[in-house]
């Protein structure tokens, strides 16, 4: 067995998924994979492990989203982690609907056409988030997107009062989320990563400049 149907295999079990939703992410990988040719989606190392690294990765945050959210925006959406993914589970579970910013033409053309062929019903927005003028939410997630001092000012331009949002962050989060409390009020959360060990989910409410 390869080592990318192990990480799928993984997936399944992590995820419970009904075969609808499995097949939606079945087209996906299968998609990012041809597209990967010619355009740089994922880092080309990750790519056999595509289902636990990309996935699974983003797939863990769906049961954090509260029940209540209604609207989600994912900001640097690249190759559609988490946003895409997310989109994918809400279509098939419930859930916010999910817009998803990224600024690279070539990026966002993949992620419309995946959206498509994989029901999710997700909006791409083509363009550099600070530019994008739309209708605060109840939730903004990134991952991989920028250190949280930088990311933040675009996160709380996006994020209704009252709202959440969801960070993957890597080794460094303890570095980044120190300095961004210099210059931002917040309540913090760090949810361990099932896919990192060294990384976390950060959950932030509250947020505002001091």
């Amino acid at each position: 067995m390869s080592v990318a149907q192990k990480n799928r295999d993984v997936f399944i079990q992590a995820t419970d998924l009904v075969p609808d939703a499995l097949e939606a992410f079945d087209t996906y990988a299968n998609l990012l994979t041809r597209w990967q040719a010619r355009i740089n989606l994922i880092a080309p190392n990750t790519l056999e492990a595509l289902w636990h690294r990309h996935f699974l990765d983003s797939a863990q945050l769906f049961v954090h989203l509260p029940a209540s959210a209604e609207t989600l925006t994912d900001i640097g959406s690249g190759g559609g982690f988490p946003g895409l993914v997310l989109a994918i589970m809400a279509a098939h579970y419930g859930g916010p609907t999910v817009t998803l910013i990224e600024s690279d033409a070539r990026k966002a053309a993949f992620l419309r056409e995946a959206s498509r062929i994989c029901s999710a019903g997700a909006k791409i927005i083509n363009a550099r988030v600070e530019a994008v003028e739309e209708p605060e939410v109840d939730v903004v997630t990134a991952r991989a997107c920028a250190p949280l001092p930088r990311l933040l000012p675009w996160v709380f331009g996006r994020l209704r009062a009252g709202g959440t949002a969801f960070l993957l962050k890597g080794a460094n989060w303890r570095d980044e989320l120190t300095a961004a409390e210099k210059e931002w009020t917040m309540t913090s959360l760090e949810i361990p990563s099932r896919t990192d060990t060294s990384g976390v989910i950060l959950k932030l409410e509250g947020l505002y400049p001091n």
